[in-house]
């Protein structure tokens, strides 16, 4: 068994507390589930377990992992599992299926909680509560590496200096926020280059939302006191920025400086719109994390509210995986410490239920914090009020979803029978290729489920050797791709990888370049659909269905089948054509002395700041380039052979 990595890069002394013990006890025998194997399997590692803080996790025969538990003491923890009678059923199966055991020892409880909750995210495994939605959340960052910082919207890791506020709960709350700061700041937006190359004012200072400082319209003193405020709005002083805005307006009006007092105006007026748009008054609250928890049916949610400085920055509901039979303290508190590995935690987080390790959980959230965190249950006031709107958000939400999974299962269901599938697709994969005239070409996979789209399984294949004005060509090379690997990867098709439905934009052509392909790889059972417009082109509710029998379908035009097929076809269309785009912009903005070895972004503005266009540096002798400044010998005989070797 490969030992796991214990080092992470916001914990880089975690290797000296997560020591990972150089036993794997390994039991041979079949993949089949039995009961007895798997309890001899565990007890063979009692034998040698020590009765300290630690994580284990459970593998099965091929040495997937089952399972990732904590425990103070090992010893007894996993002594348990061998007390079968006791266990419910769905451990009882993990139990069935276990073969082996990996072990990990740590200095103390917190640490195994925080070690627990990063091999969860690492291994996802099958007995696991799993948190479902990884993405990154956005933040707020107020930059600190220039004279005139940048106000902009962040993701993922925090390398660049300055101050980061958030989490906010969606793009589009950060987004609304940041355009609504312009307004009531005037802070540039801007990247450092396009600010250093403006001999203008932009758009931006025309619609009042930036100061320009990128042409001196206004100095650095100003606008440092402009940063102070913005500073002091996100830690929730938003009164006292109204009143100094009040007061600066009543002066200007005084001075009979009107120009001033409406400019200020409407700053204050952006300011009332934001504190007029939180849908929560969470006044008073400071910085706080609200959670709520809702079940039904089987399935659970979870409502989060973002409260940072009195503010709402939006909330999400969260729909956690393999929560089936599993008491709603557990989820719970597993989907926090999942949750918490990717965001910091506030100094308070609100909970609608008292948990069993509450106490430990906010130990191990402070530990890696570097602050005290408190996890409550407030009884009254206004926390509590915040709390049972959390608690009817969360109880709604839950309606919707199973609400959406009621319609979802049957469109599926229905789908199953239209393509005589065996049973309705839990993994539909959707293909589109998008270029203009061959140029920028790349191939598209959005991949959808009975919870929805799954944004975070989406594809874009850069085409390397298909004729880019061949469209089956281009099909080709990105099944070849897709599929050849899926079979590297996944032979035996246990993770889940592996696609129910493959629906193909486009008619017989592109439908028959792909099933070629399948066939070559000795794939047989992948059912491809391909979906054309039909006869009256352009038409909705007239697309033809191409199965690889040769027939074609089509469904009425108010078929909810239709519907729920035109809106896969319509998001691989989107996705295809945004990557497009992303790919012509980056094309555009690039240079032909990008392609030369050695060459990097300054010596590449040397050459062309000397002679003026890259065409000029591929024409000039050596000695020419010799003289160039910023430009060695050995660079400019770098240059030289390269373009004259051809």
């Amino acid at each position: 068994m490969p030992r796991s990595k214990a080092d992470r890069p916001d914990l880089p002394n975690a290797s000296s507390r997560f020591n990972e013990e150089k036993q794997t006890y390994t039991v041979r025998g079949v993949g089949k589930p039995d009961l007895e194997a798997g309890v001899a399997a565990i007890r063979n590692v009692l034998k040698t377990l020590p009765a300290r803080p630690g994580v284990y996790r459970m593998h099965d025969a091929r040495g997937d992992v089952l399972y990732v538990g904590k425990a103070r003491a090992l010893k007894n923890r996993v002594n348990n599992y061998t007390q079968v009678s006791r266990l419910p059923r769905r451990l009882q199966r993990m139990v069935a299926q276990t073969r082996s055991m990996t072990i990990v020892t740590t200095n103390n409880e917190a640490e195994a909680l925080l070690l627990e909750a990063q091999l969860i995210k690492r291994y996802r495994p099958a007995y696991n509560v799993l948190l479902r939605d990884d993405k990154s959340f956005p933040f707020i960052l107020l930059r600190a590496d220039h004279d005139f910082p940048r106000i902009q919207k962040h993701r993922g890791a925090r390398r660049a200096k300055g101050n980061y506020y958030g989490p906010f709960a969606s793009a589009g709350s950060v987004n609304r926020t940041l355009n609504a700061l312009q307004k009531l700041f005037l802070l540039r937006s801007c990247t450092d280059s396009f600010f250093s190359n403006r001999d203008r004012p932009c758009l931006l200072y025309q619609i009042k939302r930036c100061s320009a400082p990128c042409v001196g319209r206004i100095g650095e003193e100003e606008y440092t006191e402009l940063v102070r405020d913005a500073k002091d709005f996100l830690a929730g002083k938003s009164t006292e920025v109204q009143a100094k805005l009040g007061a600066q307006m009543e002066a200007a009006s005084e001075a009979l400086d009107f120009e001033l007092a409406a400019i200020l105006r409407d700053r204050l007026r952006a300011l009332t719109f934001i504190q007029g748009s939180q849908a929560i008054n969470a006044e008073g609250v400071g910085d706080a994390d609200i959670f709520a928890l809702g079940a039904r049916q089987g399935t659970i949610g979870i409502q989060a509210f973002f409260i940072r400085g009195g503010q709402n920055w939006g909330h999400r509901s969260f729909f956690p995986a393999h929560t089936n039979d599993v008491p709603e303290d557990e989820v719970m508190a597993s989907f926090l410490t999942q949750f918490y590995e990717q965001v910091p935690p506030p100094r308070t987080i609100l909970l609608d239920r008292t948990l069993a390790e509450r106490e430990l959980l906010g130990e191990a959230l402070g530990e890696r914090a570097g602050y005290k965190v408190a996890l409550s249950v407030p009884q009254r006031g206004a926390r509590k009020r915040l709390l049972d709107q959390a608690k009817r958000n969360a109880e709604e939400a839950l309606d919707r979803r199973l609400a959406e999974s009621t319609t979802q299962a049957k469109l599926l269901r229905e789908v199953a029978e239209l393509f005589e599938l065996a049973e309705p697709p839990d993994r539909i994969e959707i293909y589109d290729n998008s270029h203009i005239q061959g140029t920028n070409a790349l191939g598209a996979m959005v991949v959808a489920g009975p919870e929805g789209f799954r944004k975070n399984q989406y594809r874009k294949f850069n085409i390397r050797q298909a004729a880019t004005d061949d469209d089956f060509a281009m099909m080709r090379e990105v099944f070849a791709r897709r599929f050849a690997r899926a079979l590297k990867e996944d032979p035996d098709r246990d993770a889940g990888d592996w696609p129910d439905l493959v629906l193909i934009d486009g008619g017989r052509g592109q439908l028959n370049a792909a099933r070629e392909v399948l066939e070559d790889l000795g794939i047989e059972d992948v059912c491809l659909v391909g979906v054309a417009k039909g006869p009256h082109h352009g038409r909705e509710g007239r697309e033809v269905f191409h199965l690889m029998d040769g027939r074609e379908l089509t469904l009425p035009t108010n078929s909810p089948v239709l519907f729920y097929l035109q809106r896969l076809r319509d998001e691989v269309h989107r996705f295809a054509i945004g990557a497009h785009r992303q790919k012509r912009a980056k094309a555009m903005g690039a240079s032909p002395l990008d392609e030369v070895p050695g060459i990097g972004p300054a010596r590449k503005k040397a050459l062309l700041m000397h002679f003026g266009t890259a065409r000029a540096v591929r024409g000039a002798s050596l000695e020419d380039l010799r003289r160039a400044p910023g430009v060695s010998t050995a660079v400019a005989q770098q240059v030289y052979d390269f373009y004259h070797a051809r």
